[in-house]
């Protein structure tokens, strides 16, 4: 099935020290990811952003997903960068963050940081809550894509949500929550204080279960869900290497 143009993978092979695996979200494309990629790949790491079974073709594709197909994507990835770099950190946005969530937990140690932005373990919203229930009887419903401050910018995305698809994230939320204290590699956790899409209890519900001894939090005042297109883009990018050159200091020592 073709790709939107300009949801292709990200890919730079930098320094062999340090690789970053990023990861986009629920219905969206590596096109989110893009420029803290390229801030990244500047900065000299070995940056991938692969796009998702499912994701960058049609809504109706990704209906035919569930998420392991995600996680296993994910996971392969990581693989390849671990082969590459001597330490990997993981780097997510939205779901994007669940599945780095996810895969702390099942690698432990062998992932070296995570940077979440506006990571997603549950909801309150009603309609998400019955996924699984209106699955069968209705496959996609309007749209979460484009919760952008900043005028002008648009986000690369489904106009609909995959019904069926929803429904298998809701399953990955609750092994993620159960998981969460299994959570030891050092944080770096972003919110935006206004948020359209995934609610500030989320990010609330990670900072209280998670393990991690080094956890440093960062509210975006400027920027809505989908904060690395938005106006406090920068400021995301900068604090993301400061995060990777302070932790890569404190296992020199």
């Amino acid at each position: 099935m073709p790709v939107f143009a300009g949801a292709e993978p990200f890919v730079h092979d930098g320094s062999p020290e340090v690789g970053v695996l990023l990861c986009h979200g629920f219905t969206s494309t590596p096109a989110t990811m893009r420029p803290w990629g390229e801030y990244l790949a500047e900065a000299g790491f070995t940056v991938r952003c692969p796009r998702l079974p499912g994701h960058g073709t049609s809504w109706q594709e990704c209906n035919r997903t569930r998420w392991p197909d995600w996680y296993g994507c994910l996971r392969d990835e990581f693989a390849g960068l671990a082969r590459r770099c001597e330490s990997v950190f993981v780097f997510g946005l939205s779901m994007g963050g669940t599945l780095a969530l996810r895969l702390a937990q099942d690698l432990g140690d062998a992932v070296r940081g995570l940077v979440l932005v506006n990571p997603s373990v549950l909801t309150r919203r009603l309609d998400a809550k019955l996924a699984t229930l209106l699955a069968p009887v209705l496959p996609s419903a309007k749209g979460l894509a484009g919760d952008i401050a900043k005028p002008g910018v648009v986000e690369l995305a489904y106009d609909r949500t995959p019904v069926r698809a929803l429904a298998s994230l809701t399953r990955l939320w609750t092994l993620v929550r159960r998981d969460l204290p299994r959570v030891t590699q050092p944080l770096l956790l972003v919110r935006s204080a206004v948020d359209h899409v995934v609610e500030g209890v989320n990010a609330t519900v990670v900072a209280d279960n998670v393990r991690s001894e080094d956890l440093r939090e960062v509210v975006l005042h400027h920027s809505y869900h989908v904060a690395t297109l938005d106006n406090d883009a920068p400021l995301l990018f900068r604090r993301s290497v400061e995060f990777v050159d302070s932790v890569r200091q404190v296992g020199a020592r």
